[in-house]
């Protein structure tokens, strides 16, 4: 009993597709990580139509050890975006909850459980049955009543490396960092630059490129700027399904300038970030929240060079740390709707 009599079907009889009856825009929003999450959070209280393009570099801590053991992609990411698009009823909640269970290992107890998140090896277990990620993130969808789809924005697991700029003893120093891990370690102690992504072409996931295609929005951001937003544009296939595409783009600034990835870079400098890496790249809408403008011209002047127009709301949540709530990152996505 249990055991399975024939392979499953590729589709769950419940998964919805872009095109199928629904309300709302069609929105591919792409990211990684709390970021990604606080942006679906809000776009699925907006839409029927959602998707989410998501990183596949993350190679640290339970993502990592599965990636490495088994070959797959990274699933955390993925994980997480699953989780955001729950209902908030009963059923999503626990699901959600379910999804990011840790194990932790007894005091003085070893188990290879320990830190893995349930989520995460529910997703393996669906790519190990079924053979194909889109598949089992599709199942997982599914299962837990998700307001949209999740997609990895590669078909293989990638890797993030880059240069860092650090003072040795009055000298400066470049070093190479291989990892999306170790460059969030080594970030805290140098300036990071020339990120590049590993193998550099890298095939991207067909139905992220069909979605962004058939969008009438894309929304990039909020996230870690090197390690989940600016990845999307370098992967080539990606990059160009961007430019390409006839939907409407949105940036979307995180609250928060001065991370451990970003430390003393402006609003601004965020911009020329990805116009450096993807100059071809443009916007019709730059969202941000002036309390992380310090040039609100000159901010505006740049947004204005990209193709677009910069428009500032209050979206961070009233704790006052650097969240987004996702009710007021929501009502700026249904104005930016209605407005174009």
């Amino acid at each position: 009993m249990g055991v399975l009599s024939g392979p499953l079907p590729l589709v769950p009889p419940s998964a919805r597709r872009q095109g199928d009856s629904g309300g709302g825009p069609a929105v591919v929003a792409l990211g990684g990580g709390h970021g990604l999450a606080a942006s679906l959070s809000a776009l699925r209280l907006l839409t029927q139509e959602l998707t989410a393009v998501v990183t596949v570099a993350d190679d640290g801590g339970s993502s990592g050890r599965l990636r490495h053991e088994l070959g797959v992609l990274p699933p955390g990411d993925l994980r997480m975006a699953l989780a955001a698009l729950c209902d908030d009823t009963d059923w999503g909640r626990t699901w959600r909850d379910v999804m990011q269970h840790r194990f932790t290992s007894r005091h003085g107890v070893e188990s290879p459980l320990d830190d893995h998140a349930m989520g995460n090896l529910l997703i393996v277990t669906l790519w190990e049955l079924l053979g194909d990620p889109v598949a089992g993130l599709q199942w997982a969808g599914a299962l837990l009543g998700a307001r949209g789809r999740v997609l990895p924005m590669a078909s293989v697991p990638l890797t993030i490396e880059g240069d860092l700029l650090s003072e040795v003893q009055g000298s400066l120093r470049v070093t190479t960092v291989t990892g999306q891990a170790k460059l969030a370690v080594a970030s805290e102690t140098g300036n990071v630059s020339n990120i590049r992504l590993l193998p550099p072409a890298a095939p991207a996931c067909k139905d992220a490129l069909e979605a962004i295609e058939l969008a009438d929005w894309v929304v990039l951001g909020p996230g870690s700027w090197y390690t989940s937003v600016l990845p999307h544009l370098l992967l080539p296939e990606l990059r160009d399904a961007l430019c390409r595409t006839s939907a409407k783009r949105c940036l979307t600034m995180n609250l928060s300038n001065d991370t451990k990835e970003t430390q003393g870079m402006s609003a601004v400098d965020h911009l020329h970030v990805i116009s450096r890496y993807a100059p071809d790249f443009t916007v019709d809408v730059v969202l941000a929240d002036p309390a992380v403008i310090a040039d609100r011209d000159e901010f505006e002047r740049t947004v204005a060079g990209m193709g677009g127009r910069a428009v500032f709301g209050t979206v961070g949540a009233s704790t006052g740390k650097p969240v987004h709530d996702p009710l007021r990152l929501a009502t700026s996505y249904n104005d930016m709707f209605g407005e174009n």
